[in-house]
């Protein structure tokens, strides 16, 4: 029997993770940093607590907090490897960079089945 690695789940969060940050993290930025702080927007209140209280836009909110969390946490892995030379350390650093991942997206779960 082969032994099966977590390698190629990884590199599908990542890969997924960065396809959604670079669509959406740049819409959310600029509504949520500038738009709406600065007055571009004025957003109904209870039209957007109505639109992110709905199950569907919760789950979607908390799939692409999971994935692009840990996007950051394999290219942060991966620059500490190749950038900084710390190959010597690689399971501290993959325990560290994942597991601050999984522990980000288990307080996004809290966050959205919460709030």
């Amino acid at each position: 029997m082969t032994k099966r690695h977590l390698e190629p789940l990884l590199w599908l969060l990542f890969s997924g993770g960065g396809v959604m940050a670079a669509v959406f993290l740049p819409i959310l930025v600029v509504l949520f940093g500038l738009a709406i702080p600065l007055g571009w927007v004025q957003p109904d209140y209870n039209h957007l607590h109505a639109v992110v209280s709905h199950w569907l836009t919760r789950l979607v909110l908390l799939g692409l907090f999971v994935v692009m969390l840990f996007h950051a946490a394999h290219r942060f892995r991966f620059t500490l490897y190749d950038g900084l030379q710390l190959r010597g350390f690689a399971t501290p650093i993959a325990v560290l960079c994942y597991g601050a991942a999984l522990v980000g997206s288990l307080a996004a779960l809290v966050i959205v089945l919460t709030v």
